[in-house]
């Protein structure tokens, strides 16, 4: 079998990896992967980086 060619991260990616990290379920995702998640796991991962995404372009937009 020929080895899977490693995709680039997008941004999005790496933010969901770093949430994942604070929120302590990295392990979880390297076991099973991202459909081994809970809906509740999940859904707190995308809310944080929705949050994340809204602080940041509020602070983007406010620069002078």
């Amino acid at each position: 079998m020929a080895k899977k060619k490693k995709e680039e991260l997008s941004p999005n990616d790496i933010m969901k990896m770093e949430i994942a990290k604070e929120l302590g379920l990295m392990d979880k995702v390297e076991k099973l992967g991202w459909g081994g998640l809970t809906a509740k796991e999940t859904g707190r991962i995308g809310g944080l980086m929705t949050a994340k995404k809204k602080k940041r372009k509020n602070t983007n937009g406010k620069q002078l």
